[in-house]
């Protein structure tokens, strides 16, 4: 038994031997020299370790630097820049990092611990032509686009407007609209218009005379009168 006891005490002495050190208290970090010192407090880095009797010298962080939690480093952490679609909402001081807020007309695509910090944000998506804004933007969302529906368009990606209607202007239409580009339209061709109206009132007119010739052929008393009407009847035919 007593082998096997100076095994395991031998053992266990080898073990403390490789861990001594190397477990420090929550208060405190392993130095370079392999000693347990006291951290330094928020806003401050390690300037000297502690040595024998001598305690940790710190030193607080310059501007443009902070340290959020007590530490054993040499250095404070840089202030966080607010840059591309960000702002700077709360100044960084040697406790605590920059805030950064969003601009209008961007959204965050990935927030820091605090849901009011983003470190990251994008530009809100365009919508193309032939689409309009569904939901705006905000400053948590992107844009959300739809298509214009049948008889309507719009040219910018903004809002789909109805096609515009030729009859109320009298017009007649002259290319069909798509989802980009309106109706395009063009006025009537009134000489064309006037000159059939022209057309079918001489038709009329002559066929009309043509019935009143013949009826009154078939009265030889009218027969002066019948001779009025042919010779109207034959100017119409020669204007015609």
């Amino acid at each position: 038994m007593k082998p096997a006891f100076l095994t395991c005490l031998y053992i266990l002495s080898i073990c403390a031997a490789l861990t001594y050190g190397t477990k420090c208290g929550r208060s405190e970090y392993l130095s370079a020299a392999e000693e347990c010192c006291p951290m330094c407090a928020i806003g401050s880095v390690v300037l000297k370790d502690c040595h024998g009797d001598y305690s940790t010298t710190c030193k607080p962080c310059s501007k443009g630097t902070f340290m959020n939690e007590p530490n054993g480093l040499h250095s404070c952490f840089q202030c966080k820049i607010c840059e591309n679609g960000l702002y700077i909402s709360q100044e960084c001081t040697t406790i605590k990092d920059t805030v950064c807020g969003v601009l209008d007309g961007y959204y965050c695509l990935r927030y820091s611990d605090d849901k009011r910090d983003c470190s990251l944000a994008i530009k809100h998506s365009q919508c193309q032509p032939g689409e309009q804004i569904k939901t705006p933007g905000t400053k948590s969302s992107d844009t959300v686009c739809e298509p214009c529906p049948t008889g309507f368009y719009s040219p910018e990606g903004v809002k789909c407007s109805k096609w515009t209607d030729c009859s109320v202007k009298n017009e007649i239409e002259e290319q069909e609209g798509t989802s980009i580009i309106d109706v395009q339209c063009k006025p009537r061709n009134w000489n064309m218009i006037y000159g059939l109206i022209a057309v079918l009132l001489t038709v009329t007119v002559t066929l009309l005379l043509s019935l009143i010739v013949s009826y009154l052929k078939q009265k030889p008393a009218n027969s002066e009168l019948c001779s009025v009407f042919l010779c109207f009847e034959q100017h119409i035919n020669s204007l015609c």
